[in-house]
């Protein structure tokens, strides 16, 4: 049987029409298989190189306020958690250890938020007590911001 399905159509209780995943987020589905497509392509000849050329490729494509703060994201990561890989999720940049993704910079313009975001997945090694962030806004990077962003970045990579 070759049967289609169509978005399915929901209210929410404010009375608003929601039709399943928004048009931003079945982009970055997209982008993220395309992504599984490229390393399976390059299988075992895959190199670190190529991860981090795909990660600043990325970066490049960025607007300039984003493209300004992933760039210096990046710079940070390297120098505070060098034992983080860089490697594309979900169309951006984002750093792991063993195979698993520890932290991301989400661009302003991904969701078209006002902000962008640096966030830490389960992975990261964050947990302080009952409740801790996992994601943090930025919309410019100061001394203290980079300072504090790096020693995240280290226990988040420990």
């Amino acid at each position: 049987m070759n049967e289609t399905r169509k978005a399915t159509r929901t209210t929410t209780a404010a009375g608003k029409t929601f039709d399943g995943f928004t048009d931003d987020e079945r982009a970055a589905m997209k982008e993220h298989a395309q992504e599984l497509k490229t390393a399976a392509r390059r299988g075992s000849r895959a190199s670190a190189a190529d991860a981090e050329r795909d990660v600043l490729a990325k970066i490049a494509e960025m607007a300039d306020a984003d493209r300004v703060l992933a760039e210096r994201i990046h710079a940070i990561v390297k120098a505070a958690a060098p034992g983080l890989s860089p490697k594309l999720w979900y169309g951006m940049p984002a750093y792991a250890k063993d195979g698993k993704v520890v932290c991301f910079f989400q661009s302003a313009a991904k969701f078209k938020a006002r902000y962008a975001t640096l966030g830490f997945n389960d992975p990261a090694n964050l947990d302080d007590g009952a409740m801790w962030p996992t994601a943090f806004a930025l919309t410019a990077l100061t001394p203290d911001s980079e300072a504090m962003i790096g020693a995240l970045l280290k226990q988040a990579a420990s």
